[in-house]
Order: C-alpha cells, then structure tokens, then sequence
C-alpha cells in the first residue's frame, strides 16, 4: 500500500451504452445512452475532477460479442458493450474542461503498429498537458482478429510478446529518439529543431521494423502513465516489467493481496523497486445518505440486473459458449486462446470450492469479479479503508452501476467522508498524472523502468 496516506480514485467507464452495468440501460437515472454526446463526457470529466478523482479510465473491445450461441444477437439486443464508439477520440474535450484529471485509455498492442501509435500517444500528452495514461491489452475477442486482417487470433502468450516489442518500440521512440534539448526554436540562428539531436531508431524485430526518429517532439511525460490488468501468468510477468499501475479485481481482499504480491515480486526480480507500481482496486459502490436508502438502491439494481448480459460478455471475453452450459453447474476448466483469468475466475483455482454459473454471477458480487460496497457514506468509507489495508492496494477503480449517478452519489456522500479522514487531500494543479500517482518530481517513468533503462528489458 502506498506510503501516503492519500487515496487513488480512478473511475471506470466504457465509450459503449453499456459498460459492465448488464441490464441497468433500462434504469431511468441511467444516461450511459449518451454516450455519442460530447457534452456527457465534459460533464463527467468536470464532476470527476471537481471531486479529487485522479483518472477516467475508459476500456475498449474492438469486435462485436459474438460467441454466446456463435452471434452477436444477444449481445446488441442487450446492449452489452455494444453500440461503441473510439475512446482515444474523447480525451481531447475532457481535457478541455478540466486541469487535473488523468485519462486512462485502452488500446490493444495486437492490432496497431508502434510508429503511429506513438504519435498518438505523444499527441495527448501534450494537449493534456501530461494527463494520459495508456491501459496496456493483447485483446481477446476472436471477432477482432477476423476482421482486422487475421484468420483467428494470434496465441495468447505470443500476443504477449509482441506486445514486449511493441513496447520497446515506443520506448525507443519516446524516450531515445530526440535528445531533451532537440527542440531549438531559435529564430536568430534560423534552428526550430536541431538535427544533430534527433536519433533514428533503427529497430529490426520480430514483430516490426522501425528505422526512423519519432515523428513528435518529446510531450510532458514522454511515456504514458502505463496501466495493466492482465491476470494470466504471462500478464502478470507483462504487468511486473512495464505496467506502473495494476488493475486488480476479487471479492476478498486476501485474494487481491495474492495478486499484488506475486507481481511485486516478479517486479523486483526485474529490476523494479518495491514502490514502482501502484495497484488499484476494482468495487463498485451504492450509497446514500443513510444505510436504508442505499439498500432500498441496491435492491431495486438487483431487479434490473441482465444474468444473460453477464454470460454474454463472459462467453466473448474468455472464448466459451456459456450459453451451452447448465447455469446451475458449474464450469469446468478448459483451454482457450482468450482471456485466462476471467475463465478462472468462473471455474475457480484449484482447492477452491466450486461454484455454479449463477452463483458466479449474481448481482450481489459485482458484476461477477468486483468487491461492492453498500451503505451510507461514513459506511462506505470505513468498507474502503478496511479492504486497502487487507488487500495491500493504493486505490480503487470504481464501476458505475448508473452513469453518472454511481460517480454522482459517491461524490455527494463518500467523497467528504474521505476527506474528513484525510485520504483526499488537493492536488497540485501543475503537474502530470505520474507526478500525482507517484509524488515524484520527475514527470518520466523512474529509472530503474525499461522506458529509461534498457537494460531492465528481460
């Protein structure tokens, strides 16, 4: 856990209808339906900020959800994750109304190229003013890989590698490629950028042939806050040499402590210092001004909640068909080229005790993997204190049930709770994500992390 006593608040959304809400579109305090608006996204990046939240962090999925019953029937009849629209194409108007919020964003190494993505990257950086953060992912969805130029998709531990070289690309290309004093600008010697101080890379791999200078000069944070929450082994490793914040999810803090440990110690076998990531808590919170109206919320949410939704996005997300299983059984262990931690959790690690489909995903457990706190503000605040001491985390990664009234409840009712406590204390207006994060002067990753140091690479 962090040595400050300070709270990391990130939010969790999706540029979709529906995020993990499954069922809540039909809700009538629900405006995730707007999502196409500009103006609900300002809305919410200004309710975030004006509250101490420190990141939006906003998933993606590039394929419809296709595997439940082999269509994605289900799935837009539903509005699970889908209709969606580009989340890279929304930071720019919330970093506009805002001066302190991060932005967190996902895009996938399997299905990009380094070069470009980079420019984009280091484009963000500096209209935010170094407030971007990339969300790391290899993908998972086999409707992606079809129509994005693959037959099927590349296996999961060699997405992984690629995506290692994906990222010594960027590194090279952020961090190596123009010198810190390129940028002359000087007007009497007829200079804007000295090319003495602008290096080609000359990366030859595997996976990508770069031979040239980043295209951009260098942005606040060169590199993105990197963010990751792969739960595989092969994740985790990924996660203990680049990521600087994990997204851990489970119902008990025990479990989510298990987690953080293994990855801090893969990190300090490669190199890292115990304090270079920070972990993040996946919950989701219902509150209100006593305990009695938050239950009252939450068992009207219960009501609408999509059991189909959730199989659905399940089905697509770890490449088996629940639809073909019993709900009231159990699911047994089998294996897929998608996402292996998800698939554990429906089957559960061994020794543990087995758990049906519908036990997995009940309403009450949080949208089947987060930790979901209920009660009134002082409640909720004692529910998170305890679960960061006993799991070992710096933060949480709140999923909204309503959007924004999840966000705008917590605000209203938690948000002043923590404060009172001291775990929300303001932040400096002029500084960087990596700066708020982490207390550091320096607005670049730490030097023992391979952005900086190559020899960290392993």
């Amino acid at each position: 856990m962090s040595t400050s006593n300070r709270i990391i608040l990130s939010a969790f959304t999706m540029a979709a209808v529906s995020h993990i809400n499954y069922g809540m579109w039909r809700h009538p305090d629900e405006q995730g339906w707007r999502y196409t608006d500009i103006e609900y996204w300002t809305a919410l990046a200004t309710l975030l900020e004006e509250n101490h939240f420190d990141c939006l962090f906003i998933a993606d999925a590039l394929g419809l959800l296709d595997t439940w019953n082999g269509s994605p029937a289900a799935s837009l009849k539903n509005g699970i994750q889908s209709p969606l629209i580009d989340p890279l194409l929304l930071v720019s108007a919330m970093a506009g109304v805002t001066q302190r919020l991060g932005f967190g964003v996902t895009v996938s190494t399997t299905y990009e190229q380094p070069y470009l993505l980079a420019r984009k990257f280091t484009t963000l950086d500096h209209l935010t003013d170094g407030r971007i953060a990339w969300n790391v992912v290899t993908s998972q969805l086999d409707s992606a890989a079809r129509n994005l130029g693959l037959d099927q998709q590349m296996e999961h531990d060699q997405r992984y590698e690629r995506a290692d070289e994906f990222l010594a690309v960027c590194y090279q290309l952020w961090q190596h490629s123009w010198q810190r004093h390129a940028l002359q600008r000087d007007k009497l010697r007829g200079i804007y950028t000295d090319p003495a101080q602008v290096k080609a890379i000359k990366h030859h791999g595997r996976f990508f042939t770069v031979p040239d200078a980043h295209l951009s000069e260098p942005s606040p944070q060169r590199t993105p806050v990197l963010f990751q929450a792969g739960g595989s082994p092969r994740g985790i490793h990924f996660a203990a040499q680049h990521a600087e914040v994990v997204f851990v999810a489970g119902l008990d803090a025990a479990g989510v402590k298990k987690q953080v440990q293994a990855i801090k110690q893969q990190a300090k076998r490669a190199g890292r210092a115990p304090d270079a990531i920070k972990f993040i808590s996946a919950v989701t919170v219902i509150t209100g001004e006593n305990a009695a109206e938050a239950e009252a919320h939450y068992q009207q949410l219960r009501e609408l909640y999509d059991l189909q939704g959730a199989l659905v996005h399940y089905s697509a997300s770890t490449g088996v068909d629940l639809a073909k299983h019993d709900i009231d059984s159990p699911l047994d262990w089998q294996h897929t080229n998608a996402n292996q931690s998800l698939l554990k959790m429906i089957t559960g690690a061994p020794g543990e005790p087995r758990k049906t489909l519908r036990e997995v995903f009940k309403p009450e457990i949080g949208f089947g993997r987060q930790k979901t706190f209920v009660g009134s503000g002082e409640q909720v605040a004692d529910q998170i204190e305890a679960w960061l001491s006993a799991s070992e985390t710096d933060g949480i990664n709140l999923a909204q049930w309503l959007s924004p009234r999840s966000l705008a409840d917590f605000a209203r009712w938690v948000v002043p709770m923590l404060q009172q406590r001291g775990r929300l204390t303001p932040q400096p207006q002029n500084s960087t994500l990596r700066q708020r994060l982490f207390g550091t002067a320096s607005a670049e990753p730490a030097a023992d992390h391979p952005a900086i140091n190559p020899a960290f690479r392993r």
